[in-house]
């Protein structure tokens, strides 16, 4: 028998900063790896006032994760050791596969103005975490927009709808990445692989979540904690009184041990203390 999942836990963001000093909401930490592989990070940020994010993401290093940023309004470009750049506009996306090493920089390419985006850190398995790194970046216009029923609209990033590819391809969490658009009162109802860990997070209006005999509601700078079962494939969401939009994130569990200190995320704290050491003398790039 084939169930809908429900809403197992709700995760409640909190106000931080991070890189130089630029303002978000952590809406989840490394913290909750157990409930959540093989996702470690999820961040939100928004704001008008160019004291927020003007000081922007130096230079940094990376090693044994991807990086996932998705810009809903603003532009920032990236930069990285090996003298590859690119320009992160709204409705762009960039997959940053960091593997063995790469040291870089996010930098906001505005003195005003509103900037608004997310950035989700996703784990490597241990076979793959000395992969050579890569980058995919997606322009606004490469990222498809599919209608469903209701007047329901759903940007794919990573993933399929309807038969409909994201154009983040190679990864090997088999990840799927979604952005929901919904009319006030529009249901939408997803199939995803069984066993894939998946969460909700809502940045526009209220949604509620779950088969009609079970809805959970959920808010604005709220994650919610998908169900997972072997038996368990599709997701229902229903948006509240007013439009909602809402990201649907889910993939494949990884089921590893996590060492993870600051921008390291390794199976072991030698292979932690190794990243440091490589960092320290030059070592972490090509």
């Amino acid at each position: 028998m084939t169930t809908t999942r429900v809403l197992q836990q709700v995760l409640r963001g909190q106000p931080t900063s991070d890189g130089a000093g630029v303002h978000l909401v952590r809406l989840f930490g490394p913290g909750r790896y157990a409930l959540l592989d093989p996702f470690l990070l999820f961040d939100a940020f928004g704001s008008s006032d160019p004291d927020d994010y003007l000081a922007g993401f130096p230079d940094h290093p990376h090693r044994g994760f991807e990086t996932v940023t998705y810009m809903l309004a603003g532009a920032m470009e990236h930069r990285d050791s090996a003298g590859n750049a690119g320009l992160l506009e709204a409705g762009s996306v960039q997959w940053m596969t960091a593997g063995r090493g790469i040291v870089h920089s996010e930098m906001p390419r505005q003195h005003e103005g509103r900037m608004a985006g997310f950035q989700l850190w996703v784990n490597l398995p241990a076979a793959h975490k000395m992969d050579p790194p890569r980058y995919q970046d997606i322009p606004p216009d490469a990222v498809p927009e599919v209608a469903l029923a209701d007047g329901v609209t759903v940007k794919v990033l990573a993933g399929e709808v309807d038969g409909t590819p994201g154009p983040v391809r190679g990864i090997v969490t088999d990840p799927t990445y979604l952005d929901f658009t919904l009319p006030s009162g529009a249901a939408a109802s997803f199939p995803l692989p069984p066993g894939h860990h998946a969460f909700v997070h809502v940045f526009e209006g209220r949604i509620a979540i779950g088969p009609p005999a079970d809805e959970r509601a959920l808010a604005v700078d709220q994650v919610g904690v998908l169900s997972v079962g072997d038996d368990q494939h599709g997701v229902r969401l229903v948006a509240g009184d007013d439009p909602a939009r809402v990201l649907l994130i889910a993939a494949r569990p990884l089921g590893e041990p996590v060492a993870h200190w600051g921008p390291f995320v390794m199976n072991t704290r030698d292979e932690i203390d190794q990243a440091i050491a490589d960092y320290r003398a030059g070592r972490l790039v090509d």
